[in-house]
């Protein structure tokens, strides 16, 4: 590898906060394929360790899930990983680590504005996870990578989980309390064209959560959403 181009890998390496023993893998990690095409054939491209990466992250997103939400159901850690492991929300990581300056595209590829492309930008961030996990391992790889996939998990957990909340608290209560939640209308405001409803939603008896909303419907949504967001801030919640 040429002087220059190590030179112009420092600082992304300073950003990772990980030096790489073998620079070729970084190197290659943010090589497209339309480089590879048109400078060089022999030259390796990010392709095979984008599809190294990808399964990393899967890794490294469901160990932490796993260990940090137990009560949550399959069906849920499922939604937030579709969440984040996708090409808009992976190009936005890229992004903040600015690796559309480090890319070597093709220049057709360039000119195109393929250092802004969401998939090219994507498919180099699960490429990069994949070279550091072959130069180190997998904790070293989760030490780096974790914090800025726990971000975003943090980020959709915000929004508490997903917009059916009545559909994941019933999963929820079914998984944990073998029980399903049970919705009381307890007010009414307003003329029958612009009313609005307060909803009360019960677990063993018990209110755990209330809504607002014009129609019945969005008041159940928001108190399952209410619901929700208190079991997953205590964990230790009891019904």
């Amino acid at each position: 590898m040429q002087e220059d181009r190590i030179n112009a890998l420092v600082p992304l390496q300073g950003v990772l906060c990980y030096e790489f023993k073998d620079l070729e893998l970084l190197n290659k990690s943010l090589t497209h394929k339309s480089y590879s095409n048109e400078v060089l054939l022999s030259l390796k491209n990010n392709e095979r360790l984008e599809f190294l990466g990808d399964s990393v992250i899967d890794l490294i997103m469901a160990d932490y899930m796993f260990l940090t939400y137990p009560d949550l159901p399959e069906g849920s850690l499922s939604k937030i990983r579709a969440a984040i492991v996708n090409e808009n929300s992976l190009a936005r990581l890229a992004i903040k680590l600015e690796l559309g300056n480090y890319l070597l595209l093709g220049k057709g590829e360039s000119f195109s504005g393929g250092r802004q492309k969401a998939s090219i930008l994507a498919n180099a961030y699960e490429a990069l996870v994949g070279a550091l996990f072959c130069d180190s391992d997998f904790r070293t790889t989760a030490d780096v990578f974790l914090p800025q996939l726990i971000e975003k998990i943090d980020e959709y957990m915000g929004a508490c989980i997903a917009t059916d909340f009545k559909s994941d608290l019933q999963e929820y209560t079914q998984n944990r309390f073998s029980c399903v939640p049970l919705y009381e209308v307890v007010g009414e405001i307003g003329p029958g064209h612009n009313k609005r409803f307060d909803v009360k939603v019960k677990i063993r008896s018990q209110v755990l959560g209330s809504g607002k909303g014009r129609s019945k419907k969005e008041a159940e949504q928001n108190a399952a959403k209410e619901a929700l967001s208190t079991f997953l801030t205590d964990k230790d919640s009891k019904v």
